[in-house]
């Protein structure tokens, strides 16, 4: 199995076998584009580009021979936008899941005269019949992007055939077929989902966004075939022609099912650029004050959570690049086990880092509150703080904001979830683990190869279409290699500090909202 995994990071290329289990792999970091406004774009382009390179480099060295590769399985960031003109080209940088200029067209489109919590009641009521959900105020879902692109780039928009995801426009590179999924086109908030088995664009939905149909993709399932590698495209990759190419899946979709944690209630915890906290579940219901629903998962007939932190193991890259080791000539590049030594600062701190405590919100937040405006801090520093403290507070900071994200899942769930199975870059952390296990009081199951949890759920989705394996061996083809319990003692210490994290959000968001309006 060929996979794709696009991160904001970049690419990632790899080889798995048809039940999940990791052979070899490449990666291909590309630029971040920040705009004044809060705008945050990438070039299409370099993605394909890193894709080729990447595997270039994976197939020259032979892991398995070609003819045993049967599939290709494109999973990427979710909530993403690219312009793409007729043929296939990207007709702008794709707008991705971090922007936010589209909050003034979505406040236009969602609020009304009688409103509930920010909503024109009755659009309100007609959205979450039917999809579950409704637009998120921050400008960061698809639609808003659309929307903005249309107002504010008419150039753009004029010359744009359609508006894919991310996983869609790659899809439309391998096989030349222009197709969404249902799972993927979801967040521009104008298909009806109440039968995740039979997904359909609604007409009043399309009306009430201003979204043209006829810019937006025709829907698959996730499992469908939906072509072969074209020939240029095989030659580059270092694939056969016939290699099948499926739907595939968003990043999230494919975190729950790489992560093990595919039966219903069953929790995971995902830790890379953002971060979520999600389970398969059997219904679909909405919590709109806590950004909290559950949408069309990309295995068949279920739904899953849908919550997303905007900044997890983001901050750490920050920290690194912005902070620690910054290219303004006044310290070297960072060393290659950069992480590891964050890791062992941390560990000479007792829990709770003094009473220095960091809030995550770099680029506003999504869930469990929805404010596009809250920025990050560090709080109750001295003139004894130290680098140690800024690294082991910003761990805990985002562990803060996990154990509020958690109450809101646990609340939409109704249930407890007695362990989660931690995945994504920052699980290859042991330390950051622990501080999990504390901060949230709860078991943490560390995963095996767990920065390629996106790329083995594409994998194990693709041996699902392929009906080589089913669901029910998904949660057998993943290995726990440790159980991380919390400590009691850290708890006392945690929970007060928790408590201050929440009041800094109630006391600091009118400060930001005005600073960043």
């Amino acid at each position: 199995m060929f996979t794709i995994d696009l991160g904001t990071s970049g690419p990632k290329v790899a080889i798995f076998t048809l039940d999940g289990h990791f052979v070899d792999g490449e990666f291909e970091p590309v630029d971040l584009l920040l705009v004044p406004g809060g705008g945050v774009e990438q070039h299409p382009d370099d993605w394909w580009r890193g894709i080729v390179s990447g595997a270039q480099r994976l197939m020259s060295r032979h892991p398995v021979p070609t003819d045993s590769i049967v599939a290709a399985s494109v999973t990427a960031q979710w909530s993403g936008t690219v312009p793409t003109a007729r043929d296939g080209s990207a007709a702008y940088n794709a707008v991705i899941w971090m922007d936010s200029r589209g909050a003034k067209q979505i406040e236009e489109v969602v609020r009304g005269r009688v409103n509930v919590a920010g909503y024109d009641a009755l659009r309100l009521r007609r959205w979450l019949k039917l999809t579950g959900g409704a637009p998120a105020h921050s400008g960061k879902d698809p639609l808003a992007h659309i929307l903005w692109l249309e107002e504010e780039r008419p150039d753009v928009a004029r010359g744009t055939y359609k508006y894919l995801e991310p996983k869609d426009w790659l899809n439309l590179q391998l096989t030349g077929r222009c197709l969404g999924t249902y799972d993927s086109m979801v967040l521009h908030w104008v298909t009806d989902n109440r039968d995740p088995n039979h997904i359909r664009y609604d007409e009043r939905l399309l009306g009430m966004s201003g979204l043209d149909r006829a810019k937006l993709p025709d829907m698959v399932r996730a499992v469908d075939v939906i072509g072969t590698l074209l020939p240029q495209v095989a030659e580059d990759l270092g694939l056969r022609r016939e290699t099948v190419v499926i739907g595939g899946t968003g990043d999230l979709q494919s975190a729950a099912i790489g992560s093990g944690a595919v039966r219903d209630f069953e929790g995971h915890l995902y830790c890379g650029t953002s971060s979520w906290l999600s389970c398969h579940v059997p219904y679909k219901k909405t919590d709109v004050l806590r950004g909290v629903a559950s949408f069309p998962s990309p295995l068949p007939g279920k739904y899953y959570v849908a919550d997303e932190q905007e900044v997890a193991g983001g901050a750490l890259n920050w920290l690194r690049d912005q902070i620690f080791f910054a290219e303004d000539g006044l310290t070297d590049s960072p060393p290659a086990d950069v992480f590891e030594r964050f890791d062992a600062l941390a560990e000479t701190l007792a829990p709770g880092s003094d009473g220095v405590i960091f809030t995550p919100w770099l680029n506003g937040e999504r869930t469990p509150v929805d404010d596009h405006t809250v920025r990050s801090g560090w709080h109750n520093q001295s003139l004894g703080t130290t680098r140690a403290h800024l690294v082991r507070s910003v761990l805990e900071g985002v562990a803060y904001n996990t154990r509020w994200l958690l109450g809101a899942v646990e609340k939409f769930t109704g249930k407890r979830f007695p362990a989660l199975n931690f995945i994504g870059g920052g699980a290859s952390s042991r330390t950051w683990a622990q501080i999990m296990a504390d901060v949230l009081d709860r078991q943490i199951r560390l995963v095996e190869n767990p920065i390629r949890a996106n790329a083995r759920g594409a994998a194990l989705l693709a041996g699902v279409a392929l009906e080589q394996i089913t669901v029910d061996d998904i949660s057998r083809s993943v290995t726990v290699t440790e159980s991380v319990d919390p400590n009691p003692t850290s708890r006392a210490v945690y929970d007060g500090l928790y408590r201050e994290f929440r009041n800094l959000y109630k006391q600091t968001k009118g400060i930001y909202r005005r600073l960043n309006r």
